[in-house]
């Protein structure tokens, strides 16, 4: 009898055991789990900061190309005016030929030129410099006065425009009639 209590006082001292084991395994179960989470919100919150450290330094690397192919637009600027004021051919294809390469290099850096000639005013892309009367639709570009330019999406210069401006009445048919 004594060994039946014995033994029962050990089964039930196991059992307080394995209870206790079990609730120390449930501990450190539950303490894996949130270790285990928090390193998955800190491997996000890495892969966030690294993504964003990317597209800021490929951000800066576009201002700082912006920043440099702005101050290339004097030149293009003095490649059109030369080019336009050139009279010899042989000396004009060579100096437009130049144009072309310098303006192709632009280009792969992103640089486009904004079409104006013949196009709707549209604020966005363009300031008018002048108005004049016109046969043509009210808002259309007459003449370009200065290029503007994009660089990928964003617009680095406006193109200086003159716009038909038709709000009063034109007489465009003859006067003696």
């Amino acid at each position: 009898m004594v060994k039946k209590i014995s033994q029962k006082a050990s089964e039930k001292q196991l059992q307080e055991k394995i209870k206790k084991l079990r609730k120390e395994l449930e501990e450190k179960t539950d303490l894996a789990e949130e270790r285990f989470t928090q390193l998955k919100y800190l491997q996000a919150d890495f892969e966030n900061y690294r993504k964003k450290f990317e597209k800021e330094r490929e951000n800066i690397i576009e201002l700082s190309n912006e920043k440099l192919i702005k101050e290339l637009l004097v030149i293009l600027d003095d490649f059109e005016r030369a080019l336009q004021s050139i009279k010899d051919e042989k000396n004009k294809e060579g100096l437009r030929l130049l144009y072309q390469k310098f303006f192709k290099i632009l280009e792969q850096q992103g640089l486009k030129k904004i079409k104006t000639v013949d196009k709707k005013f549209d604020s966005y892309y363009h300031d008018v410099i002048s108005k004049e009367k016109s046969k043509k639709d009210d808002g259309t570009i007459l003449n370009e006065i200065q290029s503007g330019y994009m660089l990928k999406s964003k617009i680095i210069r406006h193109s200086k425009v003159k716009v038909a401006d038709n709000k009063t009445k034109i007489d465009v048919g003859n006067k003696n009639e």
